[in-house]
C-alpha cells in the first residue's frame, strides 16, 4: 500500500500537481477573509463572554446525543431571519453541509442537474446521492433546458449551483433559472459560500436579494468566508431542517463543536449587517483590479466578483507565476487539477476589503515581471 501511495506521489510531482502545507506569508491573496474580519477584536471577545459564561465550553457528542446547546437554536434562528428563511441548521464545515444535504434529501430516480462549475462538494454530495446526474457546461443556460426538456426520469427534478462561482469569480442567472425551474417543475439548490456576506442587502446573499422564491428548495452559507468564523448554514422550510437532523449523516454522526462557536457566529452575524462600507470597498477594489488586468491584456474571464482568475494554463507555468508573486511579498497559490479543468491552471486573486489600491498597483508590477519571466 505504501509503495502504490508512493508512486501515485511521484505521478503529482511528475505532472506538477503535487501539493503541500505552507502558511501564508505576504499580501494575502488568496484569502476569503472578504470583509476583513478574521482579526475583528469582537469575534475574539464574543468567544471569551461565552467560555466565561458556558460552565460547558466543549462538546462531547453529535447534537442528537450530548452536544446540542441552546445557543446552536438561538443562532439557527437567527440565521434563518437574517437571510429570510422559514429554519436553518448549522453544519461543522460548507463540505458537510452540502455533503449531507445532497446525499441525504436526493434519491435515485431523481435528476440532479449540476453546473460544471460547481465545487468539489456539491459534486461529492451529488455522488453519494445515486441520482442521476446530467453535468451542463459552465453557465449555458440553453443547454440545461435541452436537458430538462429531455429529461423523463420519474423523479424529481433538482438544478444545484453556486451564486458566485469559486474558481470563475461569476454568477449564474438566477432568474433565468428560476424560469427553467417553473416551466420544468424543478427546484433550486444554491451554494451561496462566496455570496454571504458580500453580496444582498446586509449581505444576506443572492437568492435573498431575488426575494427567495418559492422554487428555491436550499441556500447553503458558508462561514468560514465573510463571516471569518467556522461551519456553514442550510437554510429552507421547517421540514427540510427536520429532515436533515434525521438524515444527513454528516450532521447526525458529527461531533458538535462547542457553544462557544455559536456564539462567534452571532457576533459575526451582526458585524456583516453593518458592514456597507467594506462591501463597498471589496467592489471598488475588484472592479479596479479587472480594469488593470484589462488594461495589461490580462483576462479576468468572466469574474463579476471578489474572486478574479487568471488563467495560464499549464500547471507549470502557473507555479513559476505564483512563486514569482511570492517572492514579491504576495501570498497567492496556483490552482491545478483536478481543483480545475486539465489545462486550465490558473491563479486565483481573492480579494478582502482590507487590500488598498496601492496593494493592486504593486501586485500589476510584480505580475509583470513574473509573466514576462515566464
Amino acid at each position: 500500500m505504501l509503495e502504490r501511495m508512493s508512486a501515485a506521489l511521484s505521478g503529482l510531482r511528475e505532472a506538477d500537481q503535487f501539493r503541500d502545507l505552507a502558511a501564508p506569508v505576504g499580501i494575502p491573496l488568496s484569502s476569503n477573509d472578504y470583509l476583513g474580519l478574521a482579526s475583528h477584536a469582537q469575534l475574539k471577545e464574543a468567544v471569551v463572554r461565552a467560555l466565561t459564561e458556558d460552565a460547558r465550553a466543549a462538546s462531547t457528542g453529535s447534537r442528537l446525543l450530548s452536544g446540542h446547546h441552546p445557543r446552536w437554536d438561538r443562532l439557527e434562528s437567527e440565521f434563518a431571519e437574517f437571510v429570510g428563511a422559514e429554519a436553518a441548521l448549522y453544519f461543522p464545515s460548507g463540505y458537510s453541509a452540502n455533503v449531507g444535504l445532497l446525499s441525504a434529501i436526493l434519491k435515485p430516480e431523481d435528476t440532479v442537474f449540476s453546473d460544471a462549475s460547481n465545487h468539489a462538494s456539491l459534486i461529492d454530495g451529488i455522488r453519494l446521492s445515486r441520482a442521476n446526474r446530467v453535468i451542463f457546461p459552465h453557465g449555458e443556460i440553453d443547454s440545461l433546458e435541452d436537458a430538462l426538456r429531455q429529461d423523463t426520469g420519474r423523479g424529481e427534478k433538482v438544478i444545484v449551483v453556486e451564486s458566485i462561482f469559486s474558481m470563475e469569480g461569476d454568477r449564474p442567472p438566477l432568474t433565468d433559472l428560476l424560469s427553467l425551474c417553473e416551466r420544468y417543475d424543478a427546484f433550486l439548490i444554491v451554494d451561496e459560500a462566496h455570496a454571504t456576506g458580500v453580496e444582498g442587502v446586509g449581505g444576506r446573499g443572492l437568492i435573498h436579494q431575488a426575494g427567495r422564491p418559492a422554487r428555491v428548495l436550499a441556500t447553503i452559507h458558508t462561514c468560514g468566508k465573510a463571516f471569518a468564523a467556522m461551519g456553514a448554514f442550510v437554510a429552507g422550510s421547517r421540514t427540510l431542517r427536520e429532515f436533515l437532523i434525521n438524515h444527513a449523516r454528516p450532521f447526525i454522526f458529527t461531533t458538535a463543536l462547542p457553544p462557544y462557536c455559536a456564539a462567534q457566529v452571532s457576533e459575526a452575524i451582526q458585524l456583516v449587517r453593518h458592514a456597507d462600507n467594506e462591501r463597498d470597498r471589496l467592489r471598488r477594489l475588484s472592479v479596479y483590479l479587472r480594469e488593470r488586468m484589462q488594461a495589461a491584456g490580462l483576462s479576468p474571464g468572466r469574474s463579476d466578483s471578489q474572486i478574479i482568475p487568471l488563467i495560464l494554463g499549464s500547471n507549470e507555468k502557473a507555479l513559476r507565476v505564483a512563486s514569482s508573486l511570492s517572492a514579491s511579498g504576495f501570498a497567492v497559490r496556483a490552482i491545478r487539477p483536478p481543483t480545475v479543468p486539465a489545462g486550465s491552471a490558473r491563479l486565483r486573486f481573492s480579494l478582502s476589503a482590507t487590500l488598498s489600491m496601492a496593494d493592486l498597483d504593486a501586485l500589476m508590477d510584480a505580475l509583470a515581471r513574473g509573466l514576462g519571466a515566464a
